[in-house]
Formats: C-alpha cells, structure tokens, sequence
C-alpha cells in the first residue's frame, strides 16, 4: 500500500513538472495577444446625420457589421470592432503594419455609382455579386466587378443606350475611371482602371466587396500603440506574472511545508490548464486579462489555504493525519463553492455588460477561478493522501502543524 502511493505521488509529481517545464512557454507565446500587448492602432468613428441617411439603430448595426467585414479581410491578427453608446463604434488593429492606409479602408463610405453621360446613376454597389483584384495581360492593375442577375441586365442596358459615350465610374462621389462605351457588355461583368499597385486594386476590391456604408461615419480619435510599448507592457506583464507566482510559491512553502509544495505542483498544473484553455478558447490577451490570471492565482492558493486550515483544526481535535486531510478537505469545500460562485456570478456581469478589456478581464477570471477549484479539490487532495498513505513524513510539522493536540483528547474516527 505505502509502494503503490508512493509510486502515485511521484508519477504525479513528474507528469506536472515535466508538462509544465515543456509546455508552459510555447502556450503562453501561442495565445493572441491584444493591441496592448502587441501594438498596432486604435480608431474611434462616429457616425453623423445627413439628410440622405439619419443614424438609426439598424443603421449603427449594419455599421459595425460592414466594418467587421472589412477588418477581417485585410487580414490583421484579431481585430476588435465594437460598439460603443450610440454612434461610435472602435475598431482595435493589433500589429497593423500601415495605419493610415487600413483607417483609410475602415472609414470610407465607399459608395459605389455608375453614371451615365447625362450624369443619371444607373447602378450602385448594392448591384454587385463580388469584386476581386486581378492583373491583365498588359500588366495593368484591375478590379474586376461580377454583377448581381438585376445588376447584370442594368449594366447591359447601360452600355447598350450609351455606345460611343462614356459612363463614369465613382466611389463617394470621386470619379475612378470614365471609359468610353464601344459596344454593349451583356456578361455580367466590368472592370475598374486606374489602380497602380495591385494593393491598391486589393484594397478597393475590399470596399466593393463589403459593401457602403448606410450613413456617414468621421474618425474622431486615432492612437498608434507602437510595437515597443507594446512590448514594453509585455515584458511588465511578464514580470508582474512571475513576482506574483513566486511570491505565492514562496508563501505557500513557507507556511505550509510540504503541504504548500503540494500545493504549488498543483499550482503549475493549474497554469498549464488555464492557458491551454485560452488557447482552445482562441482568446485574445491584453493587460486586463493578465490581471485576470494573476488574480487568478491568488484565489488558486486561497483554496488550499482553507484546506490546510481546516487540517490543522482537524488534527488538533486528535485525529490522525489521513482523518484529519480528509475532514478538512469536506470541511473546506463548502467555503471554497460558496466564495468562487459568487466570484463566477462576478465575472459573468463583467463580460455580459462589459466591453472590449473588460471582457478579457471577466473571461480570464472565470476561468480562472474553475480551474483553481478543480485543481484545489482534486489534484492537491489526491497528492497529499498519498504522501500521507505513503507515511514519508510522521512529523505533523512537515505539514505545516506546529501545534500538537491537547494530552487526554482522544481520536476520533
């Protein structure tokens, strides 16, 4: 019996260290990192009434959807497009490389028109099935326009009435190209000229294809993050991570002994699960959310701190080692449920009526807080009953009980 726990308490112990000394780096460096951590660029819209297109509801919802849409096509690293009161909306642009040129792609309205030479709109870019960049065999930079089945059969009725004139071609009222009509188009099908990289084509194939935006939006704020910063808050982030993890490692052996080991193994299992968690959760990091996790860890100890407590007492009443871990560890459990739901409840309020960080904050926490609980209840448990099961130690001071039962008080049990 004393073998067999033995052998438990070891594998346990290396399996822990082992994973959390190959795994707990590329984890950590694999999960997202928000604009603060990463730098990048941080605008703020608002959208403004006009005569044409009054800000409405709907209107501020279709908004952020276009703007969704547009982001995630520039192919940026977790873009954060978000609601904020009534008009405004944020977009974060974490490690984007030219701010002006993706501010210039979230905030044009791109209203697309076809003209025809007597300056009547025949056609707009709700006509449009998609838009792609292309090169022709020229070398010449294109956007090439696929029209809808209705906007197939203006764009031929257009070409057809205006052969041997010209149609204009404009986005938010600037003209691309004018092209002179030589015969009537009937595929469904135009290109736009005048681009001069194939970015550019790239950029403008992305307006068409998200489409205009319902009312007119003005960028209010810009604030560049710059990769240094951000590194800078990285490199803090990383540092307050490990005085927090040490100082509770340190605390933990020092009061409790080996109870306290026992329980900072576990702490590094608890690490390992929380990140590999936001990992699969494909969450992004910012500060707030190392908040989260460091705070995390306190109320991870907090736990084992109850736990060891309650041991104490037990064994103090004259119980022996093993009765005295397994009453203190039923004793604890209702203490350590009631304190973590309410920190859960806590945590869901944040992220239902919080934004953006906030949010972070919230999910990290929650988290956090369930993975304490399980690792506390479970993982600290099964190692301490099977050093005790093991009888390496006798002494009740290996476990942090400096105090013996008082003479004449009998075990119970």
């Amino acid at each position: 019996m004393r073998k067999d726990s033995l052998g438990k308490l070891l594998a346990a112990i290396v399996v822990i260290v082992a994973v959390f000394a190959m795994f707990v780096e590329p984890l950590a460096l694999s999960i997202r990192q928000g604009l603060d951590l990463q730098g990048g660029t941080h605008v703020v819209l608002e959208a403004e009434d006009t005569p044409e297109a009054p800000v409405n509801e709907d209107a501020m919802e279709r908004v952020v959807r276009i703007m969704e849409k547009r982001v995630n096509e520039l192919g940026l690293a977790e873009p954060i497009v978000q609601r904020q009161g009534e008009r405004r909306v944020i977009v974060e642009l974490p490690g984007v490389k030219d701010p002006d040129k993706a501010i210039a792609v979230i905030g044009k309205t791109a209203m697309l028109e076809f003209k025809d030479d007597q300056g009547n709109t025949v056609l707009t870019g709700t006509d449009l099935k998609d838009a792609h960049e292309q090169t022709d065999q020229q070398g010449q930079n294109l956007v090439g326009l696929e029209f809808s089945d209705e906007g197939g059969k203006k764009f031929a009725d257009l070409t057809m009435r205006n052969v041997g004139h010209t149609i204009a071609i404009l986005l938010d009222g600037e003209v691309l190209t004018a092209p002179n009509v030589k015969e009537a188009i009937t595929g469904g099908k135009a290109v736009i000229t005048g681009q001069r990289t194939l970015q550019e084509a790239h950029e403008l194939a992305i307006l068409l294809r998200s489409g205009s935006l319902p009312v007119k939006v003005n960028i209010i704020e810009t604030r560049t993050v710059g990769p240094s910063l951000g590194q800078d808050s990285k490199d803090k982030s990383v540092f307050a991570f490990a005085i927090g993890l040490g100082a509770v490692v340190l605390f933990m052996a020092l009061f409790y002994r080996m109870s306290g080991i026992v329980a900072d193994i576990a702490l590094m299992a608890y690490v390992i699960l929380l990140l590999f968690s936001l990992k699969m959760l494909d969450a992004t990091l910012t500060l707030p959310g190392v908040a989260g996790i460091i705070l995390s860890i306190g109320m991870a100890v907090d736990a084992n701190v109850l736990i060891f407590e309650h041991f104490k007492e037990e064994y103090l009443t004259g119980k022996t080692l093993r009765l005295s871990m397994a009453a203190g560890f039923d004793r604890a459990f209702t203490t350590i449920f009631d304190s973590n739901i309410t920190t859960i409840i806590a945590s869901g309020v944040l992220f239902l009526f919080g934004t953006g960080s906030i949010r972070g904050f919230a999910i990290t926490l929650g988290l956090g807080v369930i993975l304490s609980m399980l690792t506390a209840i479970t993982l600290t448990q099964f190692m301490i009953k099977n050093m005790i099961a093991a009888n390496i130690f006798e002494n009740p001071k290996v476990y942090g009980i400096n105090e013996l039962p008082e003479e004449g008080v009998k075990e119970r049990g």
